[in-house]
């Protein structure tokens, strides 16, 4: 996959394909220094400036018709200290990267999400996250930053260094500045036994709260126009390592996730009809296993067959109540959604426009095969999930404005204030910033 999905004669388009930008120019600075020269320059010709990983988000944060930075040659790992046990590395750094490289050392992140393709800055910057009781999304594991800001300055924020702005740029929708380091907490690596089982999706609502309580990460997809579900749950283990078989996890992860779900979803982009029976097949294709790996190998797993995804965190209180409605609104809907929707939760933390700041969340993502037209499904689910207060992922598709969000974050006003002192002329404003921060 190339890290940024760039198209020809300077169009730059994400990941999924439904996001396109003409830049006036690109940048691909060495340093903090000639980063905060492509910004100095940016505002001597008028220009807005936005930094772009690897353009997985499937909203327009990243779009700009001004400077692009690419961040490619901001890469690496800065410093790792055993005595804080924190490590800082360079924003344009891979996940994937930095996963391999602390496991050299011995070491990993607490949590992260099913992915890794994204750069650390990224991935962070849009609220990235797995699932967890205790363990919270990638920003709340981070310990220190730094932030170049609009007048060329660079902050390091910290819970004592600049606290205030500490509170707001771990999830920051690039608004406030380019973040150019982050120091995130690790700990020894550890093994995770993870347990993938199918349960009825009635079984599976009526004990949610105790398969919640009972897993340090729970997690479970439901596959519309079928009773079905995949659970997932992760536990710490003290061994032994009993990684997936190479054959078995080639069959699992790439043909079945991977090739024959490829194919379903093209035959369903062909024929609609089709889908009901694809889901009840593909359902129940996946069989119970159990395997235990170092945490990167378990969380994470590659995604090949391109989607457009929304997702919203909902109260976790909130979450049987939002899917069953999910349900009832498909199976009378007429809709055909080949993809399974994916049921996730968060632990509140303290990150100003975090999803889950505040309040324990579940995450419910729905997604479509990329080129299927989505805009109904996607439409009737949004209803659903802003009926029960629903924060949307800051990197996938939403039509939520500022107004919604003042009413849905008890704090975005503190962070609008200090997006106005920071970045004051709005140099690093695109058109989706200003829908969801305001003006």
């Amino acid at each position: 996959m190339s890290s940024t999905a760039s198209g020809k004669n300077g169009t730059w388009r994400n990941w999924g394909g439904n996001v396109s930008a003409r830049p006036a120019r690109e940048v691909t600075p060495a340093s903090v220094e000639e980063l905060a020269a492509a910004v100095r320059r940016a505002a001597e010709d008028g220009l807005t400036v936005k930094a772009v990983g690897t353009g997985h988000s499937f909203t327009s944060i990243a779009a700009t018709d001004g400077v692009l930075i690419r961040p490619q040659l901001l890469t690496g790992i800065r410093d790792i200290d055993r005595d804080a046990m924190t490590v800082t590395v360079e924003a344009g750094t891979p996940l994937k990267r930095l996963n391999m490289a602390l496991a050299r050392e011995g070491l990993s992140l607490t949590n992260m999400g099913d992915i890794m393709e994204q750069t650390v800055s990224g991935a962070t910057s849009t609220g990235t996250h797995g699932t967890g009781r205790e363990s919270a999304s990638i920003a709340a594991q981070i310990k220190g930053l730094e932030l170049l800001t609009a007048d060329g300055t660079v902050l390091t924020c910290s819970e004592k260094e600049n606290p205030e702005v500490f509170a707001a740029a771990r999830i920051g929708l690039g608004a406030l500045g380019i973040v150019t380091a982050i120091t995130f907490a690790v700990e020894p690596v550890f093994l995770l036994t993870a347990r993938e089982e199918p349960m009825p999706f009635d079984k599976v609502l009526a004990e949610f709260d105790q398969l919640w309580a009972e897993n340090e990460h729970f997690e479970f997809y439901w596959f519309p126009h079928t009773g079905n579900t995949n659970t997932k749950r992760n536990n710490r283990s003290a061994g032994p390592e009993k990684p997936v078989p190479p054959v078995s996890g080639w069959f699992e992860d790439e043909f079945l996730s991977n090739g024959v779900f490829q194919v379903a979803q093209w035959v369903g982009r062909a024929a609609p009809a089709s889908i009901p029976t694809i889901a009840r097949i593909s359902s129940k294709a996946l069989s119970a296993r159990t395997y235990t790996d170092i945490p990167y190998k378990v969380y994470t797993s590659p995604r090949r067959v391109r989607f457009v995804e929304m997702e919203y965190a909902v109260p976790r209180a909130a979450l049987a109540e939002t899917l069953r409605e999910l349900k009832a609104m498909v199976d009378r809907s007429g809709l055909r959604v080949s993809f399974p929707v994916e049921v996730r939760t968060a632990p509140a933390d303290d990150i100003t426009l975090s999803t889950a700041s505040g309040r324990d969340s579940a995450y419910v993502a729905v997604h479509m095969f990329k080129g299927t037209p989505y805009h109904a499904y996607f439409t009737a689910a949004e209803r659903i999930l802003t009926a029960h207060e629903g924060r949307p992922h800051w990197g996938k598709v939403h039509t939520r404005d500022a107004e919604y969000f003042a009413g849905v974050y008890p704090r975005f006003g503190e962070f609008t204030a200090l997006r106005d002192r920071l970045d004051p002329d709005r140099r690093f404003q695109n058109d989706y910033l200003r829908r969801v921060l305001g003006a």
